[in-house]
């Protein structure tokens, strides 16, 4: 799988020339078969070092290497991937907040989209 469109490869490389502020996460990649999630907001000039909210085992912010999450091969053939179903609605600071309160990216996401849903309702 190609882990970057050159759509969201243009929308992380504009984010990345306005660093600094509280962007929407672009693009979410995983480990199909263990830990590992990534919400990626930015991409600098380079094109490789990502920067965003990383989780594996514990959620911290910062920077990340494209090339290196590519390089990546698991058992039975399997790469990192991409979720090509991802859409942020949050800025970053929402996203790693959550994560920090539940423990990881994947329950946060959960409670996000539970908040989201009733917010919904009530409007």
């Amino acid at each position: 799988m190609i882990l970057l469109t050159p759509e969201l490869r243009g929308r992380l490389l504009t984010n990345g020339r306005r660093s600094g502020l509280d962007h929407v996460p672009v693009v979410k990649f995983f480990n199909p078969l263990g830990i590992g999630t990534w919400l990626a907001t930015e991409l600098d000039l380079g094109g490789d070092t990502l920067f965003g909210l990383a989780d594996l085992g514990e959620p911290e912010l910062g920077s990340f290497s494209l090339a290196e999450m590519a390089s990546v091969r698991l058992p039975f053939g399997m790469s990192i991937e991409r979720d090509i179903l991802f859409e942020g609605l949050f800025p970053l600071s929402v996203y790693a907040e959550a994560a920090r309160q539940a423990g990881s990216i994947v329950c946060s996401e959960r409670l996000l989209r539970a908040a989201a849903t009733a917010l919904r309702r009530e409007c």
